[in-house]
């Protein structure tokens, strides 16, 4: 994705395209489907040489996510994983490699859910698939 590209794709989610943004920016949404946590976006911005706080990493990514341009996906341990690819679908956890591979949403049926509690609605259903080495 280029610079302008970027700065464009920001703009039309009502994002100012700050330095910190735009660099950001162009990493993740480079077309391929990516899940990363906020420590090993730090890391890869790092080794390309680009200064950032993770603080700052961490604010720029929720700003994304509520904008609509990542998906916040919780309850993997202790780390908060954000993912590109923002259509339904579930995940396979690979426990040994720290990773998240993407299950299409059409090859998992959910059946017999409890009604929800009275004022409430279900929002989503989000399906992580633990996996470990044999």
């Amino acid at each position: 994705m280029t610079t302008q590209n970027t700065v464009d794709l920001l703009r039309l989610y009502k994002l100012r395209p700050t330095r910190q943004r735009v660099a950001l920016a162009a990493l993740l949404f480079d077309g391929t489907a990516r899940h990363v946590t906020a420590e090993t976006l730090h890391g890869q911005v790092k080794d390309m040489g680009i200064t950032l706080s993770l603080a700052t990493i961490y604010n720029t990514l929720h700003q994304f996510t509520k904008v609509g341009l990542l998906k916040e996906i919780r309850g993997i341990g202790d780390a908060t994983w954000f993912d590109t690819n923002i259509d339904q679908h579930h995940h396979f956890f690979d426990i040994t490699n720290d990773h998240l591979i993407d299950i299409p949403a059409s090859s998992i049926t959910i059946s017999n859910l409890p009604d929800s509690p009275q004022g409430k609605v279900i929002d989503g259903i989000d399906v992580i698939v633990r996996l470990s080495d044999e």
